[in-house]
């Protein structure tokens, strides 16, 4: 006999925000198992859970950071000499213990979802916070990083891609990604391999259906970058000589020639793109990912997030790593880009921090907005200011802790004043 349905139940607050719809003033969100069932205008039945004055905003969705930098909170402030701060993470990175990162990495995923992130993406050293993640009650992608500009460095990349990928297989919350690092640290013939690798794709679990696998590359990240691969010239040569990795001949011409060698029609995520010329061509699977605080910790020029925007590219919104940035809030970057463009649409900024994100890492299925048939991913956090008459205002000029806020993920409360009791 198959096992009974759960029965349905609800929750309400002053604003419901299904981000791929207008927001819902009194609204109610209609729970069955850990799946929404229906997101509504509260009346047509007695909520089981009334937050009053809160939002109720999809979970949020972090698509890009570090989990396994966690422990660099503080100790590697950002400045303008960005090859100085890239030496200080490699000290710390050579220092820590397989124990030592794996803490690191449950402690920043802790905070993650203390803060209503129920989706990330994680560019993980080594691969090692695959189990902590497949395990956690979020969705993620983990892209394994890879570094290689000698070719002997190189091949040796594209070996351990394949070894990781055949030993990590898909689940129902967690997905395997690759990462190249960036133009100043792979070859274009490792770019190229990767690009391939990934394309392959893998399955669903239990499943025939195919999975891209991912990419994501940090690009554009700096003018050094830019210099380097222009000119072979600027700081990262020294840097480079320094780790016995300078391979001048093996370095792409461009940023353009980075995307175009992942460009495999499959998911590719643009990470910084600090200097990356919105005139690019950027394949049509392609997100750039802002990480606001961190841009503006290193002090770069403004980021063209809205130029790429207006050109139909998908901007997606990231945390880094607290090696650049004092917390993991993926709701704090959407409020800090508000103060410096209190014009821009706030419907676009939350899009920004949750489909948009969602969509970039192939699980806009699943989350990234409230709507019948996803799971039951959300955040409900208080309205601290309600004297705008846009809602959208609310939520991004309201200023609250983690701990004010609840966050539910398939349907089952997992952070928030003790774990309220679900239902």
């Amino acid at each position: 006999m198959a096992p009974e349905k759960p029965l349905p139940w609800s929750l309400s607050a002053r604003w419901v925000f299904p981000v791929d719809g207008v927001p819902i003033e009194n609204g109610l969100v209609v729970i069955q198992g850990d799946r929404i069932v229906a997101v509504e205008k509260h009346g047509a039945r007695e909520p089981e859970q009334d937050f009053g004055d809160c939002a109720v905003l999809p979970g949020l969705v972090n698509a890009h950071t570090h989990l396994d930098l966690s422990g660099l909170r503080g100790l590697a402030p950002p400045s303008s000499d960005f090859t100085a701060w890239l030496r200080s993470v490699i000290v710390h990175r050579r220092s820590r213990t397989l124990e030592n990162v794996r803490t690191d990495i449950r402690e920043g995923l802790a905070e993650c979802l203390r803060f209503g992130t129920t989706l990330l993406g994680d560019i993980s050293g080594d691969g090692s916070s695959w189990d902590a993640l497949a395990e956690a009650p979020v969705r993620a992608v983990v892209f394994r990083e890879l570094l290689g500009l000698p070719p002997n460095r190189a091949a040796v990349a594209v070996s351990s891609a394949g070894d990781w990928l055949s030993s990590r297989h898909a689940t129902p919350t967690c997905r395997p990604g690759l990462s190249p690092h960036a133009p100043y640290s792979v070859s274009e013939t490792l770019f190229h391999e990767v690009g391939r690798i990934a394309s392959i794709g893998g399955c669903e679990p239990n499943t025939t259906q195919h999975i891209p696998i991912p990419i994501a590359v940090h690009l554009a990240e700096t003018k050094a970058e830019l210099e380097l691969l222009e000119r072979k010239s600027g700081p990262f040569v020294s840097f480079l000589n320094e780790l016995g990795v300078w391979a001048p001949e093996e370095l792409v011409a461009n940023s353009q020639r980075v995307m175009n060698l992942c460009d495999r029609g499959i998911p590719q995520l643009y990470v910084h793109a600090n200097f990356l010329a919105a005139s690019s061509r950027v394949p049509s699977r392609s997100t750039i990912v802002y990480c606001p605080r961190t841009h503006a910790a290193f002090g770069h020029r403004p980021h063209a997030f809205r130029d790429f925007l207006s050109l139909g590219v998908r901007v997606a919104l990231g945390t880094d790593s607290l090696a650049s940035n004092p917390d993991l809030d993926l709701l704090a970057e959407a409020r800090f880009v508000h103060r410096l463009y209190p014009d821009f649409p706030g419907d676009r900024l939350l899009h920004m921090a949750t489909l948009a994100g969602a969509e970039a890492l192939g699980w806009a299925d699943e989350t990234g907005s409230l709507a019948p048939g996803k799971s039951a991913d959300l955040v409900v956090l208080p309205i601290s200011d309600t004297s705008s008459d846009d809602p959208y205002r609310w939520i991004l000029q309201s200023c609250n802790a983690s701990s004010d806020r609840r966050v539910m993920f398939r349907g089952r409360w997992v952070s928030g004043e003790d774990e309220i009791s679900s239902r």
